[in-house]
């Protein structure tokens, strides 16, 4: 279809029957916390942005059905040497202080403007003041998620952001030189394709859960992550991928952290000791192989019930449907993998702009790779939180100022990036090729407690269906088959690069258990990146981690 779109400073917009033709400044793809953060950091730094999401911005995602309780440390060294001492040493050592500090100052004034924007949120630490870091008299932010998301999505509106809900993104665009330049997809509910002409591209499109039926998560399928391969970016800690969510037996309610320090019973009534849930579950989802284990958050008072209960009501919903007292008897459990959710792999971002190292693509929130941050261990909700408006703030300055200094190029000529799941090359029957990867990623006893033979295993099978799935298909997928394509070829590519990761960690550091190597080796005191998409590679990052202890060095020894 012939078109002359003007370039930048304000959206252009043709908007037909059939098409959606849309230039602008920024382009974020996502709609949870991380998008909307950008999309707003973004519109600050005076760009017109483009906002397209899979769901309803501020409705759908993992963070729509849970509290949210920010990781808030205030500016004192005591207090965050403290804090992040915790997560140094939960975390495997393979963390950075220097990021850490980046993240917690970036949240700590950013969430100081919310009430400024007319949001009240708590002012009181939740549940018993100590959930996320917070001490009396310091300063939290907590509330029911619904209703924080829904007013970021109103200051997303204010700040002149164009939003497109149900309108998956399927691949990026780039311009002769490799520089990230716009996207194309589909809007479902109008049923036409669209195409979005960007200075920048900021992705924020959550982690992966194999679709495991994590609350909130089957629409967190990894496509984003495969379309910032395709364009050349990398990856990094995927074998921190296996995170395994607690829910009431026969529920997918996970979002709970009150389950981090409470009491357990393995399926012959015996207590289960544990030493520290955010860094690895072994302990109970071992005894979980062995049979039905229960649970009892005894670790709280009759004096902090009430609060607690409106900090997480959708969880007390569902324990009072199933007639469970959950504070005062014991109640069956069971497990949900939430992958890269609440687990640490993603794309690895080079700076504090959040960028990819692909011209023009810039990652924030859940897709980004948290592992400087909370290492080999689970960041939760506070740390994910906190991270999630830090990249995405990052991202929207940056992606902003690298689109006005391309305001003088015409990015018409540009050209699909897409391999896998578009066009001809795809899976002959999606469903049975989902079911074939979650078939590997989400067993227990082959994600968590992992071996060479079995990690050899999975990579091979995993491998196979890749092969096969890159053959010509005998028809052109398009519309709503093209997004199930594309979130199975996410699906898989996520899978090819967390199974190989795990084959090259040879030891067991935080959530990464390996069986047959079942200590924790200080050669391997590194994070490892990896990508490709046809020939997957894995390689320590020749960042180094600088913890406490490193840093002191430097400073003795400079």
């Amino acid at each position: 279809m012939a078109r002359s779109l003007p370039r930048f400073r304000g959206h252009v917009v043709t908007d037909d029957v059939e098409n959606l033709l849309v230039s602008t400044d920024v382009l974020v793809v996502g709609g949870g916390p991380a998008a909307t953060w950008a999309a707003v950091a973004a519109a600050e730094s005076g760009a017109a942005v483009t906002l397209v999401d899979k769901g309803y911005v501020g409705a759908s995602g993992v963070a729509a059905t849970a509290g949210v309780g920010h990781w808030l440390v205030p500016p004192v060294a005591e207090r965050r040497d403290e804090e992040i001492s915790k997560r140094e040493r939960s975390g495997g050592y393979i963390t950075d202080r220097i990021w850490t500090e980046a993240v917690l100052d970036e949240a700590w004034a950013r969430t100081a403007l919310i009430p400024e924007w007319g949001y009240k949120p708590s002012t009181k630490p939740r549940g018993s003041g100590t959930l996320f870091g917070a001490r009396p008299g310091e300063r939290s932010f907590s509330g029911a998620a619904p209703d924080y998301l829904r007013f970021l999505r109103g200051k997303v509106k204010k700040s002149g952001v164009l939003v497109l809900d149900h309108s998956p993104a399927l691949e990026l665009l780039v311009d002769a030189g490799g520089t990230v330049s716009g996207a194309t997809g589909y809007q479902r509910q109008v049923k036409r394709p669209w195409r979005v002409d960007a200075g920048a591209v900021i992705l924020a499109t959550g982690g992966t859960t194999w679709k495991s039926h994590s609350l909130g998560g089957d629409v967190n399928t990894g496509d984003g992550h495969l379309m910032a391969a395709e364009v050349g970016a990398h990856l990094s800690s995927m074998e921190f991928s296996n995170f395994y969510g607690m829910v009431p037996f026969g529920t997918s309610m996970d979002k709970n952290g009150f389950f981090v320090t409470a009491s357990y019973w393995d399926h012959l009534g015996e207590p289960i000791h544990y030493h520290d849930l955010h860094q690895s579950r072994a302990e109970l989802l071992g005894a979980s192989l062995r049979g039905t284990i229960t649970a009892q958050f005894t670790q709280f008072g009759e004096e902090v019930q009430p609060a607690l209960r409106a900090a997480m009501p959708n969880f007390f919903m569902v324990t009072d449907k199933l007639g469970v007292d959950p504070f005062n008897e014991r109640f069956p459990m069971d497990w949900v993998q939430e992958g890269t959710v609440r687990g640490t792999g993603g794309i690895h971002i080079l700076d504090h702009d959040a960028s990819t190292g692909v011209s023009g693509l810039y990652a924030a929130g859940d897709i980004a790779a948290r592992d400087r941050i909370v290492g080999a261990a689970t960041g939760a909700g506070g740390p994910n939180l906190s991270w999630a408006i830090a990249t995405g703030t990052w991202a929207g300055r940056a992606a902003a100022s690298f689109s006005d200094s391309r305001r003088a190029t015409d990015l018409s000529d540009t050209r699909s990036s897409g391999t896998l799941g578009v066009r001809d090359r795809g899976f002959d029957d999606v469903r049975g090729s989902v079911r074939a990867i979650q078939s590997e990623m989400l067993p227990i006893d082959k994600s968590v407690f992992r071996s060479n033979d079995g990690l050899i295993d999975s990579a091979t099978r995993l491998d196979r269906l890749w092969e096969s799935a890159s053959r010509d298909l005998d028809h052109t997928t398009a519309g709503t088959e093209a997004i199930a394509q594309r979130e199975a070829a996410g699906m898989l590519a996520m899978s090819r690069w967390a199974v190989r990761s795990a084959l090259v960690r040879t030891e067991t550091r935080g959530m990464h258990t390996r069986i047959d190597f079942p200590a924790t080796d200080v050669d391997q005191t590194h994070r490892l990146l990896s990508g490709g998409l046809n020939d997957i590679w894995v390689a320590p990052d020749t960042e180094l981690p600088r913890v406490g202890s490193a840093l002191a060095q430097q400073g003795s020894a400079s």
